[in-house]
C-alpha cells in the first residue's frame, strides 16, 4: 500500500484530484493514465495506474523505500 498525503481540502473532489495528480507524477505518467477505482468519498482510495508492469513495479518498490 502506498500512502499519499496532499494539502488539498476534501471539497468538491479537490483532494481526490490532488492525489491522482501526485500519483501520476510519482509514476511518471499522464494524469489521464490514473483512474479512480474506488473511494471517491473515502479517505482510502484505490487507483489504477496505466503503466508498463515491470516499470510500475520497480517505481512502486522505489516509492515504498523512500
Amino acid at each position: 500500500m502506498l500512502t499519499v498525503a496532499v494539502s488539498a481540502r476534501a471539497v468538491d473532489g479537490a483532494a481526490t484530484a490532488a492525489v491522482m495528480d501526485a500519483v501520476a507524477a510519482a509514476f511518471g505518467v499522464r494524469r489521464r493514465d490514473v483512474t479512480l477505482v474506488a473511494g471517491a468519498t473515502s479517505r482510502t482510495k484505490v487507483l489504477d495506474v496505466d503503466v508498463e508492469e515491470e516499470a510500475g513495479r520497480a517505481r512502486l518498490a522505489h516509492l515504498l523505500t523512500v
